[in-house]
């Protein structure tokens, strides 16, 4: 049974909508400066995954080559584009709060969150690694963060971010089921390489929360598919 999965969609939808509903009651300073800690943590995480790389030219050029399929796709505009879809269908009968926060600022915080809690390094480390061993250790910790980061976000950016309990769902049960056929495949090697780029943009994700440098983070997303791979051949 997908245990850490089960655990973090419930943890991020229910924080989500926890915020959404009760948001008025937390106080500005709060929703406005507790962010920051987010970043700084999703920061930290990404430290020790990087870390742990074991082959650099692979995981150097999974970044490069991930973002340069990232933009030649458009991943970032077309999720963009996806969400003010949905912020546009959903205002009428949820509440999609942008307080004092520009369209831009707005669609910069939900993107960061929605990738935060969907295609964080974390994340498909452990939903894969629980799919092949069991272990949910990993998604609790991350379960726990994403609680308090659900609540905070939710306060700020309404009910739209319960909504990413459905990306987030989607791909973890997703790599849940297919770690069995993945990872006889792998090694250790390829497994901390494969969390190095995890971690790097996860570094981005927090640097982009903590309003200190903006990334396409979704556009360097297809690096984690070509990682493994490019190790494979070059390690």
């Amino acid at each position: 049974m997908p245990v850490g999965p089960t655990i973090n969609v419930l943890a991020t939808l229910i924080g989500s909508l926890i915020g959404a509903s009760l948001g008025h009651y937390v106080p500005e300073k709060i929703k406005d400066n507790l962010p920051q800690a987010f970043g700084l943590i999703a920061f930290s995480l990404g430290i020790p995954l990087v870390v742990s790389m074991t082959h650099m030219l692979s995981a150097v050029l999974a970044i490069l080559l991930g973002l340069i399929i990232g933009e030649l796709l458009n991943l970032e505009k077309k999720l963009t584009s996806l969400t003010n879809k949905l912020k546009r269908s959903l205002e009428k009968r949820l509440t999609v709060r942008s307080g004092n926060l520009s369209k831009e600022e707005f669609m910069t915080q939900f993107m960061a969150v929605f990738v935060l809690f969907s295609a964080s390094g974390l994340g498909v480390i452990g939903a894969m690694g629980e799919g092949m061993t069991g272990d949910s250790s990993i998604l609790i910790l991350k379960a726990t963060l994403d609680f308090f980061t659900a609540i905070i976000f939710g306060a700020k950016l309404g009910h739209l971010v319960s909504l990413t309990a459905i990306s987030q769902g989607i791909v973890m049960f997703t790599l849940y089921l297919l770690g069995a056929q993945i990872m006889p495949l792998t090694t250790p090697e390829m497994l901390s390489n494969f969390s190095a780029v995890g971690g790097m943009i996860m570094l981005a994700t927090g640097l982009q929360i903590m309003g200190i440098k903006e990334f396409s983070i979704t556009n360097f997303l297809p690096a984690l598919f070509i990682v493994m791979p490019l190790f494979y051949l070059l390690a």
